[in-house]
C-alpha cells in the first residue's frame, strides 16, 4: 500500500518491521563474517518526465549493487506527494505496474539503502519526507555525516522528535529550522553544517535539488533524458534508461532542477576534489565512469601493477568472483598466465533459503562461491581479489581451492592492507577487527593459509589511478582506510562510538 504524503499531512507510514542482518542479495552466505565492505547507498532522481516513477525504478535496478536492504521512491503529481519505502530488493516491490502506476506525478526520487547507521527498518528507509513550513521536502542521502550524532543530540535538546534512527533525518530538521525564507537558502544553511561524505537529492513541489560534499568523497552525476535533468549516483544508472551523461556534480555544489531549467550553486570554498578511492577498487559498477575514469579500466590497470609488484611461480590466475575479475585479467595480461574462472559464483542465493546457524554458516561460503575442479586441479594458482578485511572469508576460499586440487595458492590482493576503519559511509569493522591492522604480512599469510601474500601498494595504486604518486601534502584521493589520513573532522568520535549513531532501538 502506498502512502499518500499531501501538501498539509504526512499520512502513517505503517509499522516497522525487521529485516534479517544478512545481504540480502547474497544471502547468508555472502557476508558470514561481516568479511565484506558494503557502501552505504545510491539515489537517484528525474524532474518533469511523464513516466518519472519508472524510470527511477529502472535508475534503481542499476544502483542495486550499493545497497540491498530497502529501497523507496517518492514522486509528486503537481498537488500530492506519493511515496512506497520497502525492505528488500528494488525488484521486490517497485517491478509491478500496479506499485508505479501508485506513484503519480512527473518528479520522483529514489534510494537503495544498505545502512551503516541506524537499523534496517522501514522508517529508516529513504527517502525521509517532511511537512515543512515552504511545503513537502523529500531526501535521500548517500555517504555519512560525521557529526550526525552531534547535530541529532543538538536538535533533540532543542525540542526535536526523531523519527528515525538515521543521521539523514538530521539534514530534515536543519533544513526545517533556517531562518531563510526561500528553500534553496535553507538547503544551503543545513549543507553548511553538516560534516563528512554525503551526495544528496532532495525533491520539493517544484524542484529537484542535488548537492555533493565539499571534497566530493560520494559521486553524484548529472544527466538528461527527453530534455529532462537526472541526478544519480552513477553514469550506469544513466545507460539503463539511455540518458545522456552531462557531467559530475563538483564537490561543494548544489544543482536546483526546476521548469525553468538548472541551476549550479557553491556553498562551500572551492578545494581540491578528493574522492573516495574505494568506489574505484570496489564499489562503483564496472561499466561506470566516476570522475572521468572508467571503473573497468581503473582495475584492470591495478591488477596490471600488482603483477608488476608481485609476481609468481604459477599455472593460472584466477579472480575471487565478481569484484576480483577486472584486476585478475589486468594481472593475467601483464604475467601471460591463463585467466581461468576457477571459482563460479551462484547469484541465486536467497536470504530466506538457510538458517543462520553455526553449522551451516561454516558451509555457507560454498553456497556463494564453488570450486572449478577441472581448472584448478594440480594447478599452482594466483587468487586475486579486490580487498582483505577480516580475512575469514579468504581462510575459506584458500581452504576451498586446496580442497579442489590446487597445488599452490599465491593471494593477491588489488589494493594495499585496510589498517583503519570508515566513517564516510564503507561499513568497516573496528579497528582492532581489520586483519591488517593486527598482523604483519607473515601473520596474515599463515591466517588464510596461502603459499604467498602480497598487497598492491599505496604508490601502485596512485599509479594505477594515472597517477604519478600519492602526493602526501595534498592527497589526490580520500583514501584513510589504508593511509589513515581522514580529510574531515570527525567529530562524533568525541561524542560517542561511531559504529552505533542510533539512539533509539526497536525490540523485535
Amino acid at each position: 500500500m502506498a502512502d499518500r504524503l499531501d501538501a498539509r499531512r504526512l499520512a502513517p507510514q505503517g509499522s516497522d518491521a525487521f529485516a534479517p542482518a544478512w545481504d540480502l542479495a547474497g544471502g547468508l552466505a555472502g557476508d558470514l563474517d561481516g568479511d565484506t565492505l558494503r557502501e552505504e547507498c545510491g539515489v537517484f532522481g528525474i524532474h518533469g518526465h511523464p513516466d518519472a516513477a519508472a524510470i527511477v525504478a529502472l535508475g534503481l535496478h542499476a544502483l542495486q549493487h550499493r545497497g540491498q536492504e530497502a529501497a523507496g521512491i517518492v514522486s509528486f503529481d503537481g498537488r500530492v506527494f506519493h511515496s512506497e519505502r520497502r525492505l528488500g530488493l528494488v525488484g521486490d516491490s517497485f517491478s509491478d505496474l500496479a506499485t508505479i502506476e501508485r506513484l503519480k506525478g512527473t518528479a520522483a526520487m529514489g534510494h537503495v539503502r544498505y545502512s551503516t547507521t541506524g537499523e534496517t527498518i522501514l522508517r529508516n528507509v529513504q527517502p525521509l519526507f517532511a511537512e515543512l513550513e515552504t511545503g513537502g521536502l523529500a531526501v535521500a542521502h548517500n555517504g555519512n555525516l560525521t557529526n550526525g550524532l552531534l547535530l541529532r543530540r543538538q536538535l533533540v535538546r532543542d525540542g526535536a522528535i526523531c523519527q528515525s534512527t538515521s543521521d539523514t533525518e538530521a539534514i530534515l530538521h536543519l533544513v526545517a529550522r533556517s531562518r531563510h525564507v526561500r528553500i534553496v537558502d535553507r538547503v544551503m544553511d543545513a549543507l553548511r553544517q553538516i560534516e563528512g561524505a554525503y551526495a544528496l537529492v532532495m525533491m520539493t513541489n517544484k524542484k529537484l535539488i542535488g548537492a555533493r560534499d565539499p571534497l566530493g568523497i560520494r559521486p553524484l552525476v548529472l544527466g538528461e533524458l527527453d530534455g529532462r535533468y537526472i541526478l544519480a549516483s552513477e553514469t550506469c544508472a544513466l545507460d539503463i534508461i539511455g540518458a545522456r551523461f552531462v557531467r559530475d556534480i563538483e564537490n561543494g555544489e548544489m544543482v536546483v532542477i526546476s521548469d525553468e531549467g538548472i541551476r549550479s550553486i557553491r556553498f562551500a570554498p572551492e578545494q581540491q576534489l578528493r574522492p573516495c578511492i574505494f568506489e574505484y577498487i570496489y564499489f562503483a559498477r564496472p561499466d561506470s565512469v566516476v570522475n572521468g575514469k572508467n571503473v573497468y579500466a581503473v582495475r584492470k590497470s591495478i591488477g596490471v601493477e600488482l603483477a608488476k609488484e608481485a609476481p609468481a611461480d604459477a599455472d593460472i590466475v584466477v579472480p575471487v568472483p565478481d569484484s576480483g575479475v577486472p584486476a585478475a585479467l589486468g594481472y593475467a595480461q601483464e604475467t601471460g598466465l591463463p585467466f581461468e574462472m576457477g571459482i563460479i559464483r551462484n547469484h541465486y542465493v536467497g536470504r530466506t533459503f538457510i538458517q543462520p546457524t553455526q553449522s551451516v554458516r561454516e558451509l555457507g561460503v560454498r553456497m556463494k562461491h564453488s570450486a572449478n575442479r577441472a581448472a584448478i586441479a594440480g594447478k599452482r594458482i594466483v587468487l586475486v581479489d579486490d580487498s582483505l578485511v577480516r580475512g575469514t572469508t579468504s581462510v575459506k576460499i584458500v581452504r576451498m581451492m586446496r580442497e579442489a586440487g590446487a597445488s599452490e595458492v599465491h593471494f593477491r590482493i588489488a589494493s594495499p592492507p585496510i589498517t583503519h576503519p570508515d566513517f564516510y559511509g564503507i561499513d568497516t569493522p573496528e579497528k582492532e577487527k581489520l586483519l591488517a591492522a593486527t598482523h604483519d604480512l607473515e601473520g596474515m599469510r599463515r591466517y588464510i593459509g596461502a603459499d604467498s601474500l602480497a598487497f598492491l601498494s599505496i604508490p601502485g595504486l596512485y599509479r594505477a589511478m594515472g597517477e604519478e604518486g600519492r602526493d602526501a601534502a595534498c592527497p589526490q584521493y580520500t583514501d584513510h582506510c589504508f593511509t589513515g589520513d581522514y580529510p574531515t573532522p570527525l567529530t562524533d568520535l568525541a561524542v560517542a562510538s561511531p559504529r552505533r549513531m542510533a539512539i533509539l532501538a526497536e525490540a523485535d
